[in-house]
C-alpha cells in the first residue's frame, strides 16, 4: 500500500472527481458518512454525550460541517466551534448552506473558547493535509485550548498543525492531541513516525473509493507492507489479501529444497541469543540450519535445538572461526557475537569470502560501526536488521524522524543492500530507494531477544532460494510481527517474552501462505 505526500493526497482527489465524474461536494459527502460510520460504530449517542465539531473555513471543517450534519439526523447532541476566516472553501459554505439551524455554532475566537469538559467528545476539523505553515492566532490557541481541556479527540485525516510528510517548521507550535485519527483511503507518513505519536493517537483509514489508477500509478518511495484484518483498516481495505506472501510448499519437497544455513552467534554468558535465532530459524522453514557458536555454547545448543548441527569454536568464549561456507545457502551471523578482535576477524573474512546471501544483526553491526571500512566491502543484497541505535552508529545521529528516513534510504542505495530499521512500524529500506514500512507487532515485543528471532527468521527464508532479498525481509517482518500479536493474545503484552515469538513463527507463517 502507497504512502502518499499531501500535494499527491489533493491530486488523488481531483483525479477521483474527475475519473467517476462527481464534485467535490460529492466526494466530500462520501468522507463524511464513513466518517460518521466509523463513529456509529464506537460511541452511541448516549455514550457519545454532547459532541463538540471544531471547524476550520476549508475542506477539512467542510468534512465536519457535513458529520455534524449526519451525526444530528442519526441522533446525536452536537454543538460547531467555527474559525473564522478571511475566506472559504466552496465545499465549506455548501455544507455551512445547508447545515439544520438547530445546531448551535460559536464562532471562535481569543475572547470567546468553546467550553470543553474533560471527556467531551471533540472532532478536529480545524485543519487537514492542506496546512503548510505553523497554527498562529486564533487557530493556535483553540488547539492549545483543547489540548488542555482532557477531551477524548478524533481527528478528520490529520490533527491540525501535523505536516502530513515533513517535520514540524516551528516545534514549539501546537498541534491537536489526538486519541484517534481517521484518514481517507490511504495512511500518512506522518502517522508511522515516533515523534508524531502523542498527535495521531490511534490511526485510523476509511474507504471513500479513491482512485485506484491514480494510486497505482503515483510515485513514491512509501509504502506500507501489511495483511488482511490489521488493525486500522476498515470496512473494504480490511479484506485485502497480504501485501507479500510465503509461497506454498511442493508435495515433492524435501529438506534440500528449502536450503542449508549457518549461523555464527553467541559468546560466553549471551549463547542465549543462538538458541532464540536458531530456534526462529527452525520455525521459519529452513530445510538444515548448522550453528557455530563458541565452545561454551556446544552443550547448551545440542540439549536446547537437537534440530539443528552444531559446529564449537576453538575458543571457549567467543567464536574465532569461520568454517568453510561452501554448503550453506545462506549464512547469518551477530546475535550475542561480542565484539572480540578475533570475531571482528571472521567478519571481515565473511564478507569477503561470502558468495551465498548474509544477514548481518547485533553485535556484527556494531562491529561494521566500529570498522566501517568493511562497510565497502558488503555483498549486494547482504540484509542488515538494526535497531536505532545500531544503525546511528552505521550512519550518524538524526536531526529528527523524517532525516533518519533520508539517512535510511541513502544507505541502502549506496551500499545495494537491504536495510531492516526495526520499531514499532519496522522500515524495510531496499537498493533502489524504496521503504516499505511493517503493520504488525506491539509493544510486548519490546524484550530481549526479540530481534534475535528476528534474525533467525529472515537467515530462514533467504535460505529459501524462491524468495529474493527484499521479499524475503519484508516477509520475516511481517510474520515476526504477525508472531508477536499471536504470542500478546495469548500472554498479554507485559508477559511477552522472545521465545513466545519462536513458538508463534509457525501459525504466523501460515497465514501469509500463498
Amino acid at each position: 500500500m502507497k504512502l502518499l505526500s499531501a500535494a499527491q493526497i489533493r491530486a488523488l482527489d481531483q483525479a477521483t472527481i474527475r475519473e467517476q465524474r462527481t464534485t467535490s461536494t460529492a466526494l466530500m459527502e462520501r468522507a463524511a458518512i464513513a466518517l460518521a460510520g466509523w463513529l456509529y460504530q464506537r460511541y452511541a449517542p448516549a455514550e457519545a454525550g454532547e459532541m463538540l465539531l471544531l471547524c476550520g473555513p476549508g475542506n477539512n471543517g467542510g468534512d465536519g460541517l457535513a458529520l455534524a450534519r449526519l451525526l444530528y439526523g442519526a441522533g446525536y447532541a452536537v454543538r460547531l466551534g467555527l474559525l473564522p476566516a478571511d475566506k472559504y472553501s466552496d465545499d465549506y459554505q455548501y455544507n455551512h448552506h445547508v447545515l439544520p439551524k438547530v445546531i448551535v455554532a460559536q464562532e471562535l475566537s481569543l475572547e470567546e473558547m468553546p467550553t470543553i469538559e474533560p471527556g467531551t467528545l471533540v472532532v478536529d476539523a480545524l485543519f487537514g493535509t492542506g496546512l503548510s505553515r505553523p497554527l498562529d492566532g486564533v487557530a493556535a490557541a483553540v488547539v492549545r485550548h483543547l489540548n488542555d481541556s482532557q477531551a477524548r479527540v478524533v481527528a478528520i485525516d490529520l490533527p491540525s498543525g501535523l505536516l502530513a510528510d515533513a517535520p514540524q517548521p516551528d516545534p514549539q507550535a501546537p498541534v491537536v492531541q489526538a486519541s484517534h485519527t481517521v484518514s481517507f483511503g490511504l495512511p500518512k507518513l506522518a502517522f508511522l513516525l515516533p515523534q508524531n505519536a502523542e498527535y495521531v493517537g490511534e490511526w485510523h483509514v476509511v474507504d471513500i473509493g479513491l482512485s485506484p489508477d491514480f494510486i497505482e500509478q503515483a510515485a513514491t518511495p512509501w509504502h506500507l507492507t501489511r495483511l488482511p484484518g490489521v488493525a486500522g483498516f476498515d470496512g473494504a481495505l480490511a479484506a485485502r489479501q497480504p501485501d507479500v506472501t510465503l509461497p506454498r510448499r511442493s508435495k515433492f519437497a524435501y529438506k534440500n529444497t528449502f536450503g542449508h544455513a549457518l549461523l555464527l552467534a553467541g559468546s560466553r554468558g549471551k549463547v542465549g541469543a543462538a538458541v532464540l535465532a536458531s530456534g526462529a530459524c527452525l520455525r521459519g522453514g529452513v530445510g538444515l540450519l548448522t550453528v557455530a557458536v563458541p565452545g561454551c555454547g556446544y552443550d547448551i545448543m545440542q540439549t536446547t535445538r537437537p534440530e539443528a548441527m552444531c559446529l564449537a569454536d576453538a575458543q571457549a568464549d567467543f567464536i574465532s572461526e569461520l568454517p568453510e561456507l561452501k554448503s550453506y545457502q545462506a549464512v547469518a551471523i551477530g546475535p550475542g557475537l561480542g565484539q572480540e578482535e578475533a570475531s571482528r576477524a571472521v567478519l571481515e573474512r565473511l564478507l569477503r569470502e561470502a558468495h551465498v546471501p548474509l544477514v548481518i544483526d547485533a553485535d556484527a553491526l556494531n562491529l561494521l560501526g566500529q570498522h566501517r571500512e568493511l562497510l565497502d566491502l558488503l555483498p549486494a543484497d547482504t540484509v542488515l536488521t538494526p535497531h536505532i541505535g545500531e544503525f546511528t552508529r552505521l550512519t550518524e545521529k538524526a536531526r529528527d524522524d523524517y532525516h533518519r528516513l533520508e539517512l535510511l534510504r541513502e544507505f541502502a542505495q549506496k551500499h545495494k543492500c537491504v536495510v531492516v530499521l526495526k520499531g514499532a512500524y519496522t522500515a524495510v529500506a531496499a537498493p533502489d530507494g524504496q521503504v516499505y514500512f511493517n503493520s504488525t507487532g506491539n509493544p510486548g515485543m519490546g524484550t530481549g531477544g526479540s530481534g534475535d528471532v528476528l534474525t533467525g527468521l529472515t537467515l530462514a527464508l533467504r535460505a529459501d532460494q524462491r524468495l529474493d532479498a527484499l521479499r524475503a525481509a519484508r516477509l520475516a517482518v511481517l510474520a515476526h510481527g504477525l508472531a508477536g500479536d499471536l504470542a500478546a493474545a495469548a500472554t498479554g503484552e507485559a508477559g511477552l517474552v522472545a521465545g513466545d515469538l519462536v513458538q508463534h513463527i509457525g501459525p504466523a507463517l501460515r497465514n501469509l501462505e500463498e
